[in-house]
């Protein structure tokens, strides 16, 4: 009898442990189950890349089966290494992705969502300079990059402000420290207001600024999107929706919850400086979205709107047909 029972004992023992390891390697193939993206940045982490950190942070990408690695850009941008299969996702510009959309052999991506809704790039420059609108860049220095599309936007709001666009004298930079610039013999610099218009504000630098959507319609273009690759896009539409239905959510994570968002960009990058992280995110709370129905979502008239001034101001080699390079097909409905 006494035998008996030790070896029903060593069944059910042997019965629980085959279970046990039947629900631990069941685990592991969940873990492993994840289907593998790469989402390559166009520049060092900043706040317009915050919902991407949070939805890896809070566990929105893993909700959709996804295993999301954020990469640093190579030198030569998202664009080519989307392109070339290097990754699945990426950061760019619709200013950027104008010559390649222009091109009779574009690189294969897609610009699929809007970070943020409206072009909050312009000029910066101390008070001092009383450079207060675009005429008044006239006399004074600005920093260029050299590239047409910088210059034509340039040219256009000075020329229709009334100022003399030849009259300015255009230094060749790449300004990394905008508080710095601005304390030399550089008056003027273009930003991006979300980053570098919250530091010189941080800084206590007492400046001007102007947004360039402000003086034209045609100005008001998407900076920045989230691009794919088309053949990936094409093989798997439902991957590239549940990706983006991660990253809307921790995009409407961070606009809830600005500081909290900041925190995570912070763990994630923790070389930036908080207080402009902290300022910056709260002040794109409100331009993420901004006055479009949902995150994400690219209008085909100021999409077009731009492209089409780009081709009749010569800026781009042909004309870039309506619709082409973007798609709101993969945002979540």
């Amino acid at each position: 009898m006494k035998n008996r029972k030790k070896i029903l004992l060593i069944i059910s023992i042997l019965i629980l442990s085959l279970f046990t390891l039947a629900a631990c390697n069941a685990g592991d193939a969940a873990k492993t189950d994840k289907t593998k993206l790469r989402i390559v940045l166009d520049w060092t982490p900043n706040t317009n890349h915050t919902g991407l950190y949070v939805a890896q942070a809070k566990g929105f990408f893993a909700e959709q089966g996804l295993e999301v690695d954020i990469l640093q850009p190579p030198e030569d941008g998202a664009v080519p290494l989307v392109g070339g299969g290097g990754a699945e996702f990426g950061i760019s510009f619709q200013d950027t992705l104008a010559p390649n959309n222009a091109s009779e052999n574009p690189l294969p991506v897609t610009a699929v969502a809007s970070v943020v809704q409206h072009n909050t790039s312009g000029i910066v420059s101390l008070k001092k300079s009383g450079i207060d609108s675009p005429s008044k860049m006239t006399g004074h220095t600005y920093a260029t990059w050299d590239m047409p599309i910088e210059q034509a936007i340039i040219k256009k709001v000075v020329t229709d402000d009334g100022g003399k666009f030849e009259d300015i004298n255009m230094v060749p930079s790449t300004v990394a420290d905008i508080v710095t610039a601005l304390q030399t013999d550089i008056d003027a610099v273009w930003v991006f207001y979300a980053w570098d218009g919250i530091a010189v504000k941080v800084k206590g630098l007492e400046t001007n600024y102007f947004n360039f959507a402000d003086y034209g319609k045609e100005l008001d273009y998407y900076s920045p999107v989230i691009i794919v690759n088309n053949e990936y896009a094409d093989k798997n539409p439902e991957i590239v929706k549940k990706a983006l239905a991660a990253i809307k959510k921790g995009y409407e994570y961070a606009i809830e919850n600005p500081e909290a968002a900041a925190e995570i960009l912070l763990e994630s990058a923790p070389e930036l400086n908080g207080e402009i992280v902290k300022e910056s995110q709260k002040w794109l709370a409100g331009q993420y979205i901004a006055d479009a129905e949902t995150w994400g979502y690219i209008d085909s008239e100021r999409w077009d709107g731009f492209y089409g001034w780009l081709y009749e101001n010569n800026l781009v080699e042909n004309e870039i047909p309506r619709g082409a390079g973007y798609t709101n097909e993969y945002l979540p409905k």
